[in-house]
């Protein structure tokens, strides 16, 4: 969507909190209207009329109006959620998961201790990055009910906050219960963390196999993530191959269209790189495909246009996905206070590997190298196969005067070095050559 949903649900908040929940209530001069939560009514939130005219939004106005009509109302209500989940996962606009944990909340008005509702909140809220609700009632659905769909959820926010051996139980759960794509994914998922690439492999061609078009986002989600580990691998062909699956699934899928970009940028296909990544950023403008788009500019010699990309990294990224912002300011060695600022924000939300890796990358972009190396060695601890964090850790390494070290990460990232951004590749060079000049002065 050109303007966030957010923004159009802060303002019907506020207008139904100043009309007292009704559309047609004026209010009395000279009074100050005051709202809180427990006053506004969350189907007058949901019910809102919805705009758009691809299926899933036919989709919302009928449940919408399904609702309306008092017509199998608990059905209708949570049914409706979960086509605002579709909406947020398919638009990437993540004011749509707020409208789904409305829902939540109306279903729990009209079937207190409904399962389903927690189901759908928690979802909502995980999405929201609201992990400790999430996770009380994800605990809630699992000791109360047990299904596969809630020790899903207990895994996916147990995994989001760097508690991974318990999400991999959860997970180990999940498919006990019901072994089927949702949770062969999550295992995929867990084996690529603990750098078990070829078991990934293995684990997600068997929820691509079992992938369908009635869920096509999932689909899409999972040819992607396959595709992302074939190209680790170096199967760039495979790779191609299951993200031409994943857009089959999923037109103009943004994940697809940016992974398409970053191999296409690795190969020195610039021009094919640039309209990928030109495509993915226009609709999920996140730092994460911002920045490969700057990169692929710059390669391409459009310099002027990868600047405009990065200041719009710099004035919309601390907002909208502040790890990823701090990455890029700290690999550019641009604005560290604020790098640290965003990344430590980031670790009390989010603490799993990657936001220590980023908090460690910020503090050495900030000359704090005792301190980054602290993070580094937490982010370090599952062996993720990932170059950027052997890359990191060789930096880190070396400024702390552990030479050795710092070749042996340098050279695991050299090995992987079609897997790095441009900019990442210079920093790659500038220590690879500090380390030789330092070995050489070594020299007798």
């Amino acid at each position: 969507m050109p303007a966030s949903r957010l923004l159009e649900i802060a303002a019907l908040f506020i207008a139904l909190g100043f009309a007292g929940c009704s559309r047609d209530a004026t209010i009395a001069t000279g009074t100050t209207p005051t709202a809180s939560p427990a006053t506004i009514d969350p189907l007058a939130i949901v019910l809102a009329p919805h705009a758009g005219s691809n299926r899933v939004d036919f989709q919302i106005r009928d449940y919408q109006g399904q609702v309306r009509s008092n017509f199998n109302r608990e059905a209708a209500i949570e049914r409706l959620g979960w086509l605002y989940v579709a909406k947020a996962r398919e638009s990437f606009d993540a004011g749509f998961y707020t409208l789904a944990e409305q829902c939540g909340l109306a279903l729990e008005r009209n079937a207190s201790g409904s399962h389903a509702a927690l189901l759908l909140r928690g979802h909502a809220l995980h999405s929201q990055h609201r992990f400790a609700e999430a996770e009380s009632l994800a605990r809630q659905l699992v000791s109360a009910r047990g299904l596969a769909a809630d020790f899903g959820l207990l895994g996916d926010v147990l995994m989001d906050v760097g508690r991974v051996p318990e999400a991999e139980q959860a997970y180990q759960s999940m498919l006990d219960l019901k072994p089927d794509p949702q949770g062969y994914a999550r295992a995929g998922h867990v084996r690529w963390l603990k750098g078990d690439l070829e078991g990934a492999i293995d684990v997600m061609r068997m929820a691509v196999a079992g992938s369908s078009p009635r869920d096509g986002e999932s689909a899409a989600w999972m040819h992607t993530q396959l595709a992302r580990y074939f190209w680790q691998s170096g199967a760039s062909a495979e790779a191609l191959g299951c993200i031409e699956s994943a857009i089959a699934f999923r037109t103009n899928y943004p994940p697809a269209l940016l992974l398409r970009g970053r191999i296409n940028l690795a190969d020195g296909n610039t021009s094919e790189a640039v309209a990928a990544l030109q495509a993915a950023a226009k609709l999920n403008p996140l730092p994460e495909y911002q920045w490969a788009l700057a990169e692929a500019l710059r390669a391409a010699g459009s310099v002027a246009k990868a600047e405009t990309v990065e200041r719009e990294i710099i004035s919309r990224g601390p907002a909208s996905d502040a790890r990823g912002c701090a990455l890029f300011l700290a690999t550019r060695r641009q604005q560290p206070e604020l790098a640290v600022r965003l990344a430590r924000q980031e670790l009390t939300e989010r603490s799993d590997i990657f936001s220590h890796d980023t908090l460690a990358w910020a503090l050495a972009a900030s000359g704090d190298f005792t301190n980054a190396a602290v993070h580094m060695e937490t982010a370090l601890q599952l062996e993720t196969s990932e170059p950027r964090l052997w890359l990191h850790a060789g930096v880190i390494a070396f400024h702390r005067g552990q030479h050795a070290e710092a070749e042996r990460w340098i050279r695991r990232a050299e090995e992987a070095r079609a897997r790095l951004l441009p900019s990442e590749l210079s920093r790659l060079r500038e220590v690879k050559e500090l380390l030789g000049a330092t070995a050489k002065a070594a020299l007798p």
